[in-house]
């Protein structure tokens, strides 16, 4: 009898396709074709049939949502502002009283179309203060957390060297927020992971998750039902040097790559990382936890609709 092949579906949660690098235009220069269509194709492919659009600030929470309307059925969108952003409120015309509004109206309106499917990406990220000081971050995280309950949108959130902080102003607010949220990009410490699945949260896992021994170790020990798969693309690509490159055996390869210069169609860029590798970072995990990739993924793929909805019914 003929196997038959199941067909495995992904998830992307975490993916920045409102960066111009996936339109063909590096620092300012058009280097090649805008290829996101054939971005989004290729993921399809693998099965990927859902990607989050992450915001970052009110003009890229505008064209994620922008995406979401354009890719109807695929793309959602999250709308907030990145800790590394918060010093753009005091310096916004109309002062952060009018920022915040303009983000409450821009989540409200997307909530009802159905494009906006979580309020982030929103947090505290103590590695990069020359970005944004503390003080800003602590006070726009916590007036953002205020509004993401006021209009009941899950969490997308972002933690970094700031974990004590970070839960104490969570902890509270999360009984108001019954689907709670997710930690995307997590690279924190076993305590850490295991602090913020007992508040209720989930953890997004992509290349820069997989990185050290230390980071496989917390992936081995996280609970399949908190786990959710990202590329966070452009960025954490799974590179040769990191520990989980020793798990790619047996992967699906990815599409070749050249460097932008050299783009031709049906080609990656090198250094872009895209939705296609969302089934590496699958097939990773999976060996780490010594399960198949099809547990991992029907595991992800239900706590993502679950938290998101993504036009989905909870099976």
């Amino acid at each position: 009898m003929g196997e038959t092949k199941v067909t495995l579906k992904y998830v992307d949660i975490g993916i920045n396709l409102s960066d111009p690098v996936f339109k063909g235009n590096y620092h300012g220069k058009q280097v090649h074709d805008n290829d996101l269509d054939d971005i989004i194709q290729r993921a399809r492919d693998v099965g990927c049939q859902k990607f989050m659009v992450t915001g970052s600030d009110l003009e890229e929470s505008q064209h994620a949502i922008d995406i979401a309307n354009k890719y109807p059925g695929l793309c959602y969108a999250t709308v907030g502002v990145h800790p590394c952003r918060a010093k753009l409120f005091d310096k916004y015309p109309g002062g952060p009283e009018k920022l915040l509004a303009e983000l409450k109206s821009l989540a409200l309106e997307g909530k009802k179309t159905g494009h906006a499917v979580a309020f982030g990406e929103i947090g505290l990220d103590y590695d990069r203060l020359f970005l944004s000081p503390k003080e800003p971050q602590l006070k726009y995280f916590e007036a953002q957390l205020d509004l993401a309950v006021e209009i009941q949108l899950p969490l997308f959130l972002h933690s970094r060297a700031a974990s004590e902080d970070f839960e104490s102003l969570l902890a509270p607010r999360l009984e108001k927020l019954p689907k709670r949220g997710l930690v995307h990009s997590f690279t924190g410490t076993l305590e850490e992971m295991n602090r913020l699945v007992a508040l209720g949260l989930d953890i997004g896992v992509n290349g820069c998750s997989l990185k050290t021994e230390e980071n496989l170790e917390v992936v081995k020990a996280l609970p399949l039902d908190r786990i959710q798969i990202e590329t966070d693309g452009p960025w954490c690509e799974i590179r040769p040097s990191h520990a989980s490159s020793k798990f790619l055996e047996g992967a699906p390869p990815l599409p070749k790559a050249v460097k932008k210069e050299k783009w031709q169609k049906g080609y990656m860029v090198k250094g872009r990382n895209e939705p296609v590798a969302i089934a590496q970072v699958a097939h990773v995990i999976a060996k780490v936890k010594g399960l198949t990739v099809e547990e991992v993924c029907e595991a992800a793929w239900s706590n993502s609709i679950k938290m998101f909805g993504l036009g989905e019914e909870v099976s």
